[in-house]
């Protein structure tokens, strides 16, 4: 390793180079949101497509997570699950992974939603380094990626917060502070555990109107006004046309996908199993969205709406 300390994000006005790990439906927006603020990044991700576009954009594409940290300050990552999240940073020995070659000084944000218990690992990994590890995973969806409007839920140190903070403003609009390290996938997995429950009540709700005669935008309108609003009715509805520009109105593609919901709701599951605590609601949409991501995996998460009348997939 090297032991060169870096500059990282505090350090005067000269923006830090940034590498760029996972370029999905989430991660793509929040990396050209970057490039649109300035920032020198170098990209890493499967996908050629992904790589291109954010090439077109201004970015440097690398051919792996190393090539893409080799001259930068700082390293994010957004993947889709904790396997994937350990791989790049531990390898497959636990000791040949990122950040044995990340220089002392490096802030690393990962942004994944993964067990706390694992990102407690990775940034106990990052410590006996000198390298500064953040979990930050986010709430906001797609559209919150694309505006740079997301919630970033953050665990880890103050200095490292501090020093993150200025970045992750320029791809979110609320910064929490959470607590040490994992509070931050503690809080998210809270979050979308709710999340899971109100998409899946929010269906149920729109399916018993609509089969009872009424109109599915009607009948939001009506719920928006009144003590059932929730943030599914406000600004993702789950029935087909009855809001613009969310998956349910383009075949349920883009957005959270249905088997990223069912991880997430299994981690929450784990959580509390382990903790002792009492999740009835959320073990119920885990074992509804389970069932649905059989056929439904790569879907949004809002075609949970199938459920309950599968030709709104067509």
């Amino acid at each position: 390793m090297n032991t060169q300390d870096v500059n990282t994000a505090d350090s005067g006005s000269a923006k830090p180079n940034i590498a760029f790990i996972g370029l999905g439906n989430m991660g793509a927006p929040m990396a050209e949101n970057l490039l649109k603020a300035g920032y020198a990044l170098s990209v890493y991700d499967l996908s050629e497509d992904a790589t291109q576009r954010l090439q077109q954009a201004g970015a440097r594409v690398a051919d792996s997570p190393k090539a893409a940290a080799s001259n930068a300050q700082v390293v994010i990552s957004m993947l889709p699950a904790g396997k994937h999240v350990h791989s790049v940073y531990l390898g497959e020995n636990g000791t040949n992974g990122l950040l044995a070659e990340l220089p002392q000084g490096t802030l690393v944000i990962d942004s994944s939603t993964i067990a706390a218990a694992d990102a407690r690992t990775l940034a106990e990994a990052a410590s006996k380094l000198g390298i500064d590890f953040l979990d930050a995973p986010v709430s906001g969806g797609t559209g919150g990626a694309i505006a740079g409007s997301l919630t970033f839920i953050v665990g880890g140190s103050t200095d490292a917060f501090a020093k993150a903070e200025p970045i992750l403003a320029v791809m979110g609009k609320n910064i929490f502070h959470a607590g040490e390290h994992g509070a931050g996938q503690v809080a998210k997995i809270c979050n979308n555990m709710l999340l899971g429950i109100l998409m899946a009540g929010t269906a149920e709700a729109i399916n018993l109107g609509v089969k009872n005669g009424l109109d599915p935008k009607v009948l939001s309108d009506i719920m928006l006004q009144s003590s059932g609003r929730n943030w599914t009715l406000e600004v993702y509805n789950p029935y087909p046309q009855v809001m613009d520009n969310v998956p349910s109105s383009n075949g349920y593609q883009g957005g959270f996908m249905t088997k990223l919901m069912q991880k997430d709701l299994n981690l929450a599951l784990q959580t509390a199993q382990n903790t002792n605590v009492d999740t009835p609601m959320g073990a119920k949409a885990a074992e509804l969205y389970e069932a649905h991501t059989v056929e439904n995996g790569d879907r949004d998460f809002s075609s949970i709406m199938a459920r309950h009348d599968s030709s709104v997939l067509y």
